[in-house]
C-alpha cells in the first residue's frame, strides 16, 4: 500500500510539474476556493482567527479574507510542487530575495565562511521557497528542520522534492545531535519555523494582543551557538510571484549579557504581526494558533 501511495503521489506531482507555473497557480487558487466551500472545520478556524486579530473588520470582509486565504494556500501548495523542480534560472522571474546584505558582515565574501546565522521563519506565502536562500547567498549552507510524515512513501517523496533545493534537512526527532554538530560549523544559515502553537520548549507571549504558545527554538539556538538572529517573510507579490524579505538583526544580548528568550521571541512575534498586517491573506490562518494550554510544558513570557 505504501508503494502504491508513493507512485500515485509521484504521478500527480509529475503532472503538476509539467504545467507552466502560472497555470499551476491558477489551478491551485481554484482548488483553494473549492476547499473553502467544502472544508467547514478549517474555514471556521480561519474566520475565528481573523476575527480575533482584526476585530475592527466587518464579518463580510473577514469572510472574504478567509476565502482569499484559502485561494492563496492552494496557489502556494501547488506552486511549491512546481517550484521544487525549477532551476534558479527558471525561478528567477518569479522569485526575488531582499536583504541578503543583512546576512553578510562587511568583507565576509573574502574572509572564508561567514558566521552562521539563525532565521526565524513562518508560514507566509510559498514558504517552501525559504529553502532556496542558498541561491542568493551562496556563501552559506542553507539548513532547516522538519518532522517526518507518518506515511513513509509520502515522506520520501516530499524529501526528494525538497532536497533538490540544496538545503540540508534535519528530522527534529531523530537528527537532533547531527544538527547540533552542524551548528558548530561556520557558514550555516538555519531557518526555524516560529509561528505555530507548540506545547514543549515554548514561551507564552502575546500575538495580536492575545497570549499564545510561541516556539522558542530560534532564540535558543541563536543564544546557544552565539549566532545573529533574523526573521524572514515570504510575500506573494502577484500570481505565481513571491518575494522573501530578510528582517534586521534581532539583538540576542544586551550589555554583553544574554537577553531573556521570551524577550527575543516577543520581537519575532512583533515582526510577524507587521508582516501579517501588511498582507492579511498571506499567512496560515487555518492553524489554531491560540490553542488553550494543556499540561505544564509552557513558560510564561514574563518570567
Amino acid at each position: 500500500m505504501d508503494g502504491l501511495i508513493y507512485w500515485l503521489a509521484r504521478i500527480f506531482v509529475t503532472l503538476v510539474q509539467a504545467l507552466p507555473l502560472r497555470g499551476v497557480a491558477r489551478l491551485g487558487r481554484w482548488g483553494g476556493a473549492v476547499a473553502f466551500r467544502l472544508d467547514g472545520r478549517h474555514r471556521a478556524v480561519a474566520i475565528r482567527n481573523l476575527t480575533r486579530c482584526f476585530p475592527e473588520k466587518p464579518p463580510l470582509e473577514i469572510r472574504e479574507l478567509a476565502r482569499e486565504n484559502f485561494r492563496r494556500l492552494g496557489e502556494n501548495y501547488l506552486g511549491a510542487l512546481k517550484t521544487a523542480s525549477m532551476t534558479a534560472g527558471e525561478l528567477g522571474p518569479h522569485f526575488r530575495f531582499n536583504g541578503a546584505e543583512k546576512l553578510l558582515a562587511p568583507g565576509a565574501t573574502n574572509a572564508g565562511p561567514p558566521r552562521s546565522r539563525v532565521v526565524a521563519i513562518g508560514h507566509f506565502g510559498n514558504f517552501e521557497l525559504y529553502a532556496r536562500f542558498g541561491q542568493f547567498v551562496p556563501q552559506f549552507q542553507c539548513a532547516t528542520t522538519y518532522r517526518a510524515l507518518r506515511q513513509p512513501g509520502l515522506n520520501r517523496l516530499l524529501q526528494e522534492l525538497r532536497e533538490r533545493s540544496g538545503c540540508r534537512f534535519f528530522e527534529r526527532r531523530t537528527e537532533a545531535e547531527l544538527l547540533k554538530t552542524s551548528m558548530r560549523e561556520a557558514g550555516l544559515i538555519l531557518g526555524l519555523l516560529a509561528d505555530q502553537h507548540s506545547s514543549l520548549g515554548s514561551v507564552r507571549l502575546p500575538f495580536f494582543g492575545h497570549e499564545c504558545s510561541t516556539n522558542a527554538a530560534a532564540a535558543v539556538f541563536a543564544l546557544r551557538y552565539e549566532c545573529p538572529l533574523h526573521t524572514a517573510v515570504c510575500y506573494r507579490t502577484a500570481l505565481a510571484e513571491w518575494q522573501v524579505e530578510i528582517g534586521p538583526e534581532i539583538p540576542t544580548r544586551r550589555n554583553g549579557q544574554p537577553r531573556a528568550v521570551a524577550e527575543i521571541m516577543a520581537e519575532v512575534n512583533r515582526a510577524f504581526e507587521a508582516a501579517i498586517r501588511r498582507d492579511p491573506a498571506n499567512w496560515f490562518w487555518v492553524h489554531n494558533r491560540w490553542k488553550p494550554v494543556k499540561g505544564a510544558g509552557l513558560r510564561m513570557g514574563r518570567s
